[in-house]
């Protein structure tokens, strides 16, 4: 993240999408979009009152050319007769016939500066003298205009869209591929708008990377704020994926910036029926409703993990996870398991894995303590057996000072929202780890109380953040523990996790959980990454399908990044950042590519998965 990046309160203005507002004291408003074919008027209405009945409060379309766009209105009179009143939107790439015909008939139409003016990127170098950029500018407001008029005629709403994978060559030469480069391409087209005095506007800054999507965001907000303006923003993380990984790594960008005040409408991308995304968002949502942002601390925190630290780190990229096993009496195999350790069924032999807790919290010490196995025990018990390597204190701040004897290792002392500082002075950094633990349902910026008090009293600390729940559900476990964590994680405020839930959850998945906000965050990757789109009406094989079958070919490749795209508009920018790609080329064919390269062009979809698996496996040899 951008250190000098001033956070401030963002207060979006008001604006009507067809009878519903956006902006100002609104809540935060819901939408999905449909995947069927624009131009199936039966298969359109369904999905989009199977969405609406979820309870969105606006349904996006696509519309790739001027017969969907005309087909629109079909929809909506369908929609109508029906008893939905719900706004629609048009999803516009490529096209500007398409927008202008879109806009004389729904509410509102969404816009990629990246591709509404501009050729598909090729990723090369665009120069362009002053002059030249400058006349780049006069075309697109020239290209603008017809949309600017029809939209104003039609009190039409237009969403300026932002996608990271879709910059123009324009702007990713003089501003790379960047959180900037995506927020020069909101502002040069909302100066046009603003240019025209049309200023029905939302903006969105779009990515399949949180941080990324977080920073370009909040960049947004303050340079908009800057300006005199701030128009309504929509979330969203592009490409989240499905099942677990799409639930943390949407809840983790979207709630960050909810938890700031940003954000007036979210989607959540996920690839599932979207009427599947809707609880999702809702739940999101949920965690920092409108006007809960007035409670945080008016500082932002800036309070950074610091550079010295315990010897535990020297084996770990990244931050730590510790699991809490208090609440089992006695840790046999079954209580490492629920740790992430592997457990062979005839040897009993105990063995680390990727997804194996970094330390475990225990009550008491046990018969065996596997060598990849590391404690933390109450201080008493530690001290009577310190002979036993991998073993660690536990203490609170205050029986920290008043002990004369600390490990030489690691310390870990136990604190809450209820502090006292003084004793967080003693401590060293190289030895010491600091669990922080707090009420999220109860006090939600906690965390930031107390790490603008370290930085306060200039205390280099390294803090594990430890939010304590009680769910009985782990998709909302999931959701509620990414959207507090992810921010935290994403700027490195602190150096390790560890969840707490006293709810009918397995410890197991408990643990499996902080690995997966580490994961989808990319600040500790332990696993294939997957993205994966979650289709719409350009996308000509079965989306949900594939990821799985990618997902099982490959789920096995530690480290990689694998992108599963469902057409070629956003997917090869999309996955820039992605080792491989597997996107959607016609019906039932795919490319797949190596980076931003197809190497293999109009696979059949059901050959796919294993000459993907084949080109990875052929490149892994030949390093």
């Amino acid at each position: 993240m951008n250190p000098d990046l001033k956070i401030v309160p963002y207060k979006s203005s008001e604006l009507l999408i067809g009878s519903i507002p956006i902006g100002g004291e609104n809540p935060v408003r819901i939408q999905s979009m449909t995947n069927s074919d624009t131009l199936d008027t039966g298969a359109s209405v369904a999905q989009c009152i199977r969405i609406i009945e979820a309870g969105a409060d606006y349904v996006r379309l696509t519309a790739q050319g001027v017969k969907e766009a005309e087909n629109l209105s079909i929809i909506k009179n369908e929609l109508r007769k029906a008893g939905f009143n719900t706004p629609l939107i048009a999803d516009i790439h490529f096209n500007p016939l398409a927008a202008e015909t879109a806009a004389r008939l729904v509410e509102k139409v969404r816009i990629n500066p990246g591709n509404y003016a501009d050729k598909r990127a090729s990723f090369a170098k665009q120069e362009f003298t002053e002059i030249e950029y400058n006349e780049e500018l006069e075309r697109i407001h020239s290209k603008l205009l017809p949309l600017i008029d029809i939209s104003r005629s039609n009190k039409t709403v237009i969403r300026v869209g932002i996608n990271h994978g879709s910059l123009s060559d324009r702007i990713m030469t003089r501003y790379g591929n960047t959180p900037a480069g995506m927020v020069h391409s909101a502002m040069e087209f909302i100066r046009i708008f603003r240019a025209e005095n049309f200023n029905n506007l939302v903006l969105s800054m779009k990515s399949s990377d949180t941080a990324v999507m977080i920073e370009s965001t909040r960049m947004l907000a303050v340079m908009m704020q800057s300006e005199g303006f701030s128009y309504p923003l929509h979330l969203g993380v592009t490409e989240a994926g499905e099942g677990e990984d799409g639930r943390v790594r949407s809840a983790a960008g979207i709630g960050a910036l909810l938890s700031e005040g940003i954000g007036d409408t979210i989607r959540v991308s996920l690839s599932e029926d979207p009427e599947k995304e809707i609880p999702v968002a809702k739940k999101i949502a949920a965690c920092y409703p409108r006007g809960t942002s007035v409670s945080k601390p008016e500082k932002p925190v800036n309070f950074k993990t610091p550079t010295s630290k315990p010897e535990i780190f020297k084996r770990i990229n990244g931050p730590l996870v510790i699991a809490n096993l208090t609440s089992i009496h006695e840790i046999g195999a079954e209580g490492y398991k629920t740790a992430g350790f592997n457990v062979n069924e005839k040897s009993v032999e105990i063995t680390k894995t990727d997804s194996s807790a970094d330390l475990i919290i225990a009550r008491s010490i046990p018969e065996i303590i596997p060598k990849d196995v590391s404690l933390i025990l109450p201080y008493k018990i530690w001290f009577e057996n310190r002979e036993h390597e991998k073993i660690y204190p536990l203490f609170s701040p205050e029986t920290y000072h008043e002990r004369t004897y600390q490990s030489d290792k690691l310390n870990v002392l136990l604190t809450g929202s209820h502090f006292n500082i003084e004793y967080l002075k003693k401590p060293d950094p190289a030895t010491t780890l600091v669990i922080f633990t707090f009420y999220p349902e109860k006090e939600k910026y906690a965390a930031d109380l107390f790490l603008n008090a370290l930085e306060e009293n200039n205390l280099s600390l390294n803090i594990i953040l430890n939010p304590a729940f009680r769910e009985n559900v782990i998709e909302d476990l999931q959701i509620k523990a990414a959207s507090v964590i992810g921010k935290y994680v994403i700027d490195k405020r602190v150096s390790g996790i560890s969840v707490t839930n006293t709810g009918d959850i397995d410890l197991k998945e408990v643990t499996a959980l902080s690995f997966s906000i580490l994961q989808c965050t990319a600040t500790r990757i332990t696993r294939t990454i997957f993205l994966s789109c979650p289709t719409c009406g350009r996308t000509k094989f079965n989306l949900q399908e594939s990821v799985k079958k990618v997902k099982a070919a490959t789920g096995h490749l530690k480290g990689l990044k694998i992108a599963v795209m469902g057409c070629i508009v956003n997917g090869p920018g999309e996955m820039a950042g992605a080792d491989y790609g597997y996107v959607g080329a016609a019906d039932g064919k795919v490319h797949i590519y190596r980076g931003t390269i197809p190497v293999l062009k109009n696979i059949p979809e059901n050959e796919a998965a294993e000459e993907l698996l084949k080109l990875i496996e052929k490149d892994q040899i030949s390093l």
